[in-house]
């Protein structure tokens, strides 16, 4: 649902440092759109409806009897890249865990980070909650070291897996189900490739395989909420079928981040009974033709670029302005395969960060300003920096004295609109 508003509107900002509602104004004179997602709003899932997704999963037995007998199980869990909280999801898990006999010391948490940075115990905390991590162990997964190569998919993707992972005699995934700038929507089998692979699995499922979809036209449909006759999420599915993982836990969440709807059960056949609810969920009305495009970031904080191309998709032909909000302490995800690492190395999949042509100008409002993290979303030279939203405003007006037609995303990294917002390579 897209509606007007005259005076301000309210975006949320801060995702794990208190999840703040931080009000954006404006000039009366300015014509501005609050583009919400069909499900901004929806209601928080209830205790009830948690347990209800565990006792019905969806193409498995409940976990309670899969775990029975079960010696060495691994819980792998997103990163504080993405939204989901899985403190409040956990502890159903290790209900039905206990339910069928397994003991605490033989289960294990790994962080699915993919090439992200290692996580801390303070953000394991955030992430799982202080009881589990006092109770558990918990690691992170190292792309470099210890995978274990099981084969390669039809795409001719090196499949290899985190050891510690595929030892495991029950393994189980937890994530949420939000629009992907490539795959078209995360969840499902994203949790092993990228989540615990290794780099050269990653980069080849990354790179080649979009490669060769590109220029053969088969399978080639990617982009925020392109996940039909998708390579790489194809790609995905046969590493994951691969790996053994037995059950996923796939969150859908509001605006604010709040789990509105949980799926259990085989990782693929849950993940497409959940696209069902996600594709209606997380879409969003089209703008029309706005002078400035404002994306707020906030479920995936430090992936700016991802916002970056929703935004500049926005922009008419005609050209215009494009405002990103990164309210974010930690600054950019350490991202091994697409950040840089000194003024003249990178990762094997950075690019130099590019704007579209349609972009007149693009300001970056950054209250923690760090000048590196730009790598990866606009040329350095190109962006206008700001701490305030006052800054930022006294910029607008001076180009725009008239007025201006202005779009406000509030969350541009997890919406999706009739544009292909998509990640090129």
């Amino acid at each position: 649902m897209t509606t007007t508003r005259k005076n301000g509107v309210i975006v949320p900002q801060l995702a794990w440092w208190g999840d703040k509602k931080v009000k954006l104004t404006f000039p009366s004179r300015w014509d501005v759109t609050y583009c919400r997602m069909q499900g901004h709003n929806a209601p928080p899932l209830t205790r009830e409806g948690f347990r209800k997704a565990f006792a019905n999963p969806i193409g498995t037995p409940p976990i309670r009897e899969l775990a029975r007998g079960k010696k060495n199980v691994v819980i792998l869990f997103d990163d504080m890249s993405r939204p989901t909280k899985i403190a409040e999801i956990v502890p159903f898990l290790l209900e039905e865990l206990a339910a069928g006999g397994v003991a605490d010391e033989n289960i294990q948490f790994i962080c699915a980070l993919g090439t992200h940075g290692a996580m801390t115990a303070y953000e394991f905390a955030k992430k799982l909650g202080e009881d589990v991590i006092a109770r558990f162990n918990v690691y992170n997964h190292n792309p470099y070291e210890n995978c274990t190569y099981i084969g390669k998919t039809s795409r001719g993707t090196p499949v290899s897996i985190n050891t510690e992972f595929l030892n495991a005699d029950l393994k189980i995934g937890i994530g949420a189900l939000v629009p992907h700038q490539s795959a078209g929507f995360g969840g499902g089998g994203k949790i092993i490739l990228p989540g615990v692979a290794a780099m050269e699995t990653i980069a080849h499922n990354h790179e080649q395989v979009r490669k060769q979809a590109r220029e053969t036209g088969k399978d080639s449909n990617t982009g925020m909420g392109h996940y039909e006759h998708n390579a790489q999420l194809l790609d995905i599915e046969e590493a994951c079928k691969m790996s053994g993982l037995q059950v996923k836990i796939d969150a859908i969440v509001n605006i604010w981040r709040d789990t509105t709807a949980l799926f259990v059960g085989d990782p693929i056949a849950q993940y497409y009974e959940g696209l069902k609810t996600a594709v209606k969920h997380y879409y969003t009305h089209l703008p029309e033709s706005p002078d400035i495009v404002i994306g707020n970031c906030n479920a995936k904080l430090n992936e700016t670029n991802i916002g970056k191309l929703v935004a500049e998709s926005l922009v008419p032909q005609s050209g215009g302005t494009v405002v990103m909000i990164t309210n974010n302490p930690w600054g950019e995800v350490c991202h091994y395969f697409r950040r840089r690492f000194g003024n003249h190395i990178a990762g094997r999949g950075w690019r130099t960060a590019k704007l579209s042509d349609k972009v007149k100008k693009f300001i970056l409002l950054a209250p923690y300003k760090n000048k590196t993290s730009v790598d990866w979303i606009a040329p350095e030279e190109r962006v206008i920096w700001a701490r305030t939203w006052a800054e930022v405003l006294a910029l607008l007006e001076k180009d725009y004295p008239g007025g201006a037609r202005v779009a406000v995303v509030p969350d541009a990294t997890i919406q999706y609109f009739d544009t292909v917002a998509t990640l090129v390579v």
